[in-house]
């Protein structure tokens, strides 16, 4: 499903790209995604790769997860990835932005209704505001520099602004880039969307750029 993205994303960043084939819900509800994204980053960290070499990666409900996943790894007191890049991330399970209303008619892909029946099955009896399953209501100090894309008739318009909101006031850099006209997840459409193409070529010059970034850095220390 998402090797339209990940292929063009590695292109575009120049850099090797290990996409995980983490549990789903309904079968596997929270935490199990989130676990399986803790054991992947510490089992590439063991195997050599340095933090400051990892950028995080996802969409939709995957943005949430690499947002979760930040989140845990800091609670945890443990590395951080050098940069984290997410299109249209899902972030907020409660679904209370108001986009969840005002982009009802317009998003392509989702009613509002749909994703709220959705977060039942992910959340199962964990409240819908625990951080680690929506970090819009987390502490989000002390995160790497954040890429966000997302369109302007999503329904998770919000999740998107949100969350960038709340890291910039935490300090954290963050380049939220809000796209006119465009599906949920449309990097997943670049093999026929130019809009697709475009977003991943930002997105990849972004992962270099910070990677470059991390690298020189780790040099002066």
């Amino acid at each position: 499903t998402h090797r339209a993205l990940t292929s063009r994303l590695a292109r575009g960043a120049d850099a090797h790209l290990f996409a995980l084939d983490y549990r789903l819900a309904p079968e596997h509800p929270f935490p199990a995604a989130l676990e399986d994204a803790l054991a992947a980053y510490r089992a590439l960290l063991t195997d050599g790769t340095p933090a400051s070499r990892i950028v995080v990666a996802g969409d939709s409900a995957g943005g949430g997860l690499a947002l979760a996943l930040l989140v845990a790894l800091r609670d945890a007191g443990e590395q951080l990835p050098a940069a984290a890049v997410l299109f249209s991330p899902w972030t907020d399970l409660a679904c209370t932005g108001q986009s969840m209303v005002d982009n009802d008619a317009a998003d392509p892909l989702f009613f509002g209704a749909w994703v709220k029946r959705s977060a039942r099955h992910y959340l199962a009896d964990t409240p819908a505001t625990n951080p680690l399953a929506s970090p819009v209501y987390a502490d989000l100090s002390g995160f790497p520099p954040l890429l966000i894309q997302v369109s302007d008739c999503e329904v998770l318009l919000d999740d998107s602004r949100r969350v960038a909101e709340r890291a910039s006031r935490s300090g954290v850099a963050v380049t939220l880039r809000i796209s006119h006209d465009l599906p949920h997840a449309w990097q997943l459409f670049a093999p026929i969307l130019p809009e697709g193409r475009a977003s991943l070529r930002a997105a990849g010059q972004f992962v270099q750029e910070r990677l470059a970034s991390a690298i020189a850095e780790a040099r002066i220390d």
